[in-house]
């Protein structure tokens, strides 16, 4: 990858992105992720090279910078959680697209992204916490995220939120589901029996 046009192309490949010139000056192109407005790739022309500015974990930032000559401290940005990577050739294709990819990967995580996904691993016939859902999700003291996250449920039919009980093993209040008994359906018909508004934990609690 030795072009801008290749390294924006690549960027705009992700899901939900969008090419913007910020400071009016067409040196500076970057991605940004439409729903937050964040950007993870930034592109100019410096010293002769096209460079690309990504975020990266600062675990791994050190171990970049070493491999490669060409990727230094993030130029005009943080240099704590930004490398820069000069687009001289000497870099393959391969590890570039990693690097954005990430760079992508970090700006684009949340909590409540996290929390939808762990909720998208609890199988049919069996319920999980709300602190459960909070531990998988990287952190065991936003159980009332969680309980957020999910009244606001983007995608119902691929986030199983009603497999999610207190830890009681109790349903939610009617709101949450658009009716009294609508949480209680769902369980039913994934096989989990609910005696007054309650499932019994020690059978159907998911063990993962």
């Amino acid at each position: 990858m030795r072009t801008r046009e290749e390294a924006l192309e690549y960027g705009l490949s992700f899901p939900d992105t969008y090419q913007e010139a910020p400071f009016h000056d067409p040196n500076w192109q970057i991605v940004r992720v439409r729903a937050s407005k964040k950007a993870f790739l930034w592109t100019y022309e410096r010293n002769g090279y096209i460079n690309l500015n990504v975020k990266v974990d600062p675990q791994w930032r050190d171990l970049w910078r070493s491999t490669y000559e060409a990727v230094i401290p993030g130029w005009h940005q943080n240099k704590e959680h930004w490398n820069t990577i000069i687009l001289d050739g000497t870099i393959p294709r391969e590890e570039i697209c990693r690097m954005i990819g990430e760079s992508y990967d970090l700006v684009t995580d949340s909590p409540s992204k996290r929390i939808y996904e762990a909720v998208k691993k609890i199988p049919r016939g069996r319920v999980a916490t709300y602190g459960q859902v909070a531990a998988l999700a990287g952190d065991k003291k936003m159980a009332r995220a969680v309980g957020n996250a999910l009244h606001h449920n983007p995608d119902p039919e691929h986030i199983p939120c009603y497999r999610v009980v207190n830890a009681k093993g109790e349903l939610s209040g009617a709101f949450a589901f658009g009716g009294a008994d609508e949480q209680a359906r769902l369980l039913e018909a994934d096989g989990i029996e609910v005696v007054n508004g309650c499932v019994d934990l020690e059978k159907y609690g998911w063990k993962e």
